[in-house]
């Protein structure tokens, strides 16, 4: 599971002209899923997401998670972070679930992410979504749960 986390000062994601998911502060996480990934996989990314520290304390250090600091998610499923590209010009995405795969597993990733007391917005599985946001920072940090500590 790869997970990449921009944080934000407003972002939102529109569907066919209507807006499916809004945020003010807080993470969009752009998330792409692979064939092996599992549950495990999915609460260990949710739990990073969750207490990783990429808000500034008073002193300017980045010491705070964004449970601590308040923010929303705006999470959008993203296969396209599984393209390989070192042969040819034209990406493969072999490497990325099938959607009958991946679409209960980003389910899953984002009701884990509410059990951490974070509100989460979405875009639409599988729909072409115009994502829109202000970065904050920018700050942009990427998760993978294949290279978590065993």
């Amino acid at each position: 599971m790869r997970v990449v986390i921009q944080r934000s000062k407003q972002a939102s994601v529109t569907v066919d002209g209507e807006v499916t998911g809004a945020i003010d502060k807080g993470y969009v996480l752009l998330v792409g899923l692979t064939h092996s990934d599992t549950l495990e996989d999915v609460q260990y990314a949710a739990k990073k997401v969750a207490e990783l520290r990429l808000w500034e304390d008073e002193a300017g250090k980045m010491n705070h998670s964004i449970i601590d600091h308040g923010g929303e998610i705006l999470s959008v499923s993203q296969f396209t972070l599984y393209a390989e590209t070192k042969k040819g010009r034209r990406p493969s995405f072999i490497d990325a679930a099938r959607p009958e795969q991946a679409r209960p597993l980003w389910e899953a990733f984002n009701e884990e992410l509410k059990k951490h007391g974070l509100k989460v917005e979405t875009g639409i599985f599988g729909a072409m979504m115009d994502v829109s946001l202000i970065n904050d920072g920018p700050v942009t940090v990427i998760v993978e749960s294949k290279t978590k500590e065993q």
